[in-house]
């Protein structure tokens, strides 16, 4: 299957908003990625599209962490149904994490699952003495370091933008 990942573009909203509707049991996903996109909330919003039009979908918001760096929490990551488990989350995620240096992002966040995130470098979050604001199991809040001990000497909390608190 040939896919290429790409920025998202203007004509590209209801394609994304129908693949994160598509991908979760409930609208709240697609809900979000229109409410950070209208707040100006959104530091990389990627698509992977085949012949067929668009079929995944991964954003990068900002996120404030004690210690102050420039980062960013990973998520959503949205692939249609009939297209998962081939690989469509996996490049969106590579070519998310590849665009952060010349962006300036020193680290990226993930609130995930533990046996998907690790292939791409996320480690628990609490290595770094970093924690969520609300209570998840360690395993599942993880971080990257895009720059090498950029975590090392931080702790504290990690906070999204508050439109993920409707979520």
């Amino acid at each position: 299957m040939s896919v290429v990942v790409r920025s998202e573009c203007d004509g590209d909203v209801s394609g994304i908003h129908g693949v994160n509707a598509s991908a979760f049991l409930t609208p709240a996903e697609a809900n979000l990625v229109d409410t950070l996109r209208d707040a100006g909330g959104i530091s990389l919003s990627l698509v992977a599209e085949n012949r067929e039009g668009i079929i995944g979908h991964l954003l990068l918001s900002p996120v404030s962490v004690d210690g102050m760096i420039n980062a960013v929490g990973l998520g959503p990551v949205a692939v249609l149904p009939a297209f998962q488990r081939q690989g469509v989350g996996s490049a969106l995620v590579r070519f998310a994490l590849s665009e952060c240096p010349a962006r300036g992002v020193q680290a990226v966040f993930v609130l995930g699952h533990p046996e998907y995130y690790p292939r791409f470098g996320f480690v628990p979050a609490s290595r770094f003495g970093l924690k969520f604001t609300a209570d998840v199991p360690d395993a599942a809040f993880m971080a990257v370091e895009i720059i090498p001990g950029c975590l090392g000497n931080k702790s504290g909390l990690v906070r999204y933008r508050p439109e993920f608190n409707d979520v």
